[in-house]
């Protein structure tokens, strides 16, 4: 007979993802522990496995619930904009709100994908792929001489997410810029010259 599900399954769950979001963001993946996870949330070891069978199942959901996250973003963005330079404005700030408080599962995300199973990190690599594609073709829509130069729009497309991956490691809301203002600043950078 299967076991029944208890009704707060989804909430442990959770908890224990993003409780594994901030270790595996301090400390790394390598080295943090399910005893330490297990801790962290208050529940035993073998809970901890109750709900999930291995610790890359934890770094794997840890970055498929950011990543989708982050696509959510992409497929919810106002689509209406018509002027493309907006368009990249509106989406930078739409990202960098997302970004707030999810400090630690985009560290795992930047950090610690090698750490995955190959099946598992072609999942991610193929939802990051999706988010770089829409990306892309807001820029090319907002700077049209890029469209015969693959190389220099590939890297203008690189150089935006390097300014807003990595604002986690610097950015403080209380520098004097605003995420809204640091989002604007990415785009105006990535469209100031062609």
């Amino acid at each position: 007979m299967a076991r029944t599900q208890a009704a707060d399954y989804d909430k442990k769950r959770e908890a224990i993802t993003i409780a594994a979001a901030e270790l595996f963001g301090e400390k790394g993946f390598a080295s943090a522990s399910i005893s330490e996870l297990a801790a962290a949330c208050g529940f035993s070891k073998s809970l901890i496995y109750h709900y999930y069978q291995s610790k890359e199942d934890i770094l794997f959901e840890v970055m498929d619930d950011h990543i989708n996250g982050l696509l959510n973003v992409i497929r919810t963005h106002d689509a209406a904009v018509k002027n493309p330079a907006d368009s990249l404005q509106t989406l930078s700030r739409e990202l960098l709100r997302h970004y707030v408080g999810s400090e630690n599962a985009q560290k795992v995300l930047l950090y610690e994908l090698d750490a995955l199973p190959e099946n598992r990190r072609k999942e991610i690599v193929a939802k990051q792929r999706n988010i770089v594609t829409a990306v892309r073709e807001i820029i090319a829509a907002a700077s049209p001489t890029l469209s015969n130069d693959t190389a220099r729009l590939r890297a203008k497309v690189m150089l935006y997410f390097g300014m807003l991956n990595w604002t986690h490691n610097w950015f403080k809301p209380s520098g004097g810029l605003s995420r809204d203002d640091l989002a604007d600043l990415a785009a105006e950078t990535i469209l100031a010259s062609n």
